[in-house]
């Protein structure tokens, strides 16, 4: 079945289980990284008294590591995963692919106009419609890759160049892109960058779930697409 149908589509079991679970550890992982983020590039207050009495901030980057860790995982597990799952779990990764016909660029146009309120009604998608896909790809899936890369380079300054985050990492990157500064300012511009999109696309999932005629939301919880529709 193609990702496009008539005005109404029949239940469909779009996202399986390890999409869903890779899509709400990614969001927990982002919303620690983000705030641990900020603390790192603004920190808190010192504390006063003795110092060793403190490690609110040695918390704070512990945090952070761990969520990067787990953010890095998921990452891979769900690429991994875009060979095994069905069409839908590849999406992200071939559109590029889907790009190249006249039918992705017809839905991408009508989209974006449905956005605007320009166009009221548009065909449901079951999987993401193009201009979604589109956010996916270029904005969430690429902007993870900048900032997995740049955030274990980072880790392998502090780790040495005996570590694995050094040799795999901060070989290449530090070279590529200059300074250990100038790596730390991009690294925390790809936070803003992803903060936007996550925004964005909180507005579109909410959107589409009271405007369109399918499920959005509870999809990414059951993994089922149903037609709102239909049930009427």
């Amino acid at each position: 079945m193609s990702s496009s149908t008539t005005s109404r589509i029949a239940p469909t079991y779009v996202w399986e289980v390890p999409v869903r679970i890779w899509h709400w550890v990614m969001a927990a992982c982002m919303v620690v990284l983000a705030v641990t983020g900020y603390l790192i590039g603004s920190p808190p207050p010192s504390i006063g008294g003795e110092a060793s009495e403190h490690f609110m901030f040695g918390y704070i980057r512990f945090a952070h590591f761990a969520a990067a860790y787990l953010f890095g995982i998921v990452f891979v597990w769900r690429v991994i995963w875009a060979f095994f799952g069905n069409q839908y779990s590849r999406e992200i990764f071939v559109t590029p692919l889907k790009m190249l016909t006249a039918d992705f660029w017809r839905g991408f146009i009508d989209q974006v106009l449905h956005y605007l309120f320009i166009k009221r009604h548009v065909r449901p998608w079951l999987g993401h419609n193009p201009l979604a896909v589109s956010a996916m790809t270029f904005m969430y899936a690429l902007g993870t890759v900048f900032m997995i890369c740049t955030g274990f380079a980072l880790y392998g300054e502090g780790t040495g160049r005996g570590s694995w985050a050094f040799s795999a990492f901060t070989s290449w990157v530090m070279p590529l892109l200059g300074y250990s500064q100038n790596v730390h300012t991009l690294h925390h511009l790809g936070m803003w960058y992803l903060v936007m999109f996550t925004i964005a696309h909180l507005y579109m999932v909410v959107r589409e779930d009271i405007c369109s005629g399918e499920t959005v939301i509870s999809t990414m919880i059951n993994g089922w697409r149903v037609s709102k529709i239909a049930k009427e």
